[in-house]
């Protein structure tokens, strides 16, 4: 099993809305994709409730069975849009993908 882990910083305000509507908005965007994408195994999306200038906003936590999964999930038009919105309303952006 495959993790894939990413974590954003959004800005204060973008695409017209406050981090927090983005927040949400990006949450449902990404839980969306285990619909549109049979390779995702398992999402979890979760926005930050704590304060502080070193947390990040958002995270998303997923599984694939493989690399090559992961590999077709990214590029899956689906999650190009989503990853676009993304995109525009984020600061910073980490990742890690490791092996169970």
């Amino acid at each position: 099993m495959l993790k894939h882990i990413v974590m954003w910083k959004l800005k204060q305000t973008a695409e017209g809305k406050t981090r927090q509507a983005n927040a949400e908005l990006a949450k449902e965007k990404l839980l969306g994709l285990k619909k549109e994408i049979p390779q995702i195994k398992r999402i979890e999306v979760g926005i930050n409730t704590g304060q502080g200038e070193q947390g990040f906003d958002l995270i998303l936590i997923s599984e694939f069975k493989t690399k090559k999964d992961l590999e077709e999930y990214q590029a899956h038009p689906k999650h190009k849009i989503v990853s676009d919105f993304i995109s525009k309303i984020r600061t910073e952006r980490v990742f890690i993908d490791y092996a169970e």
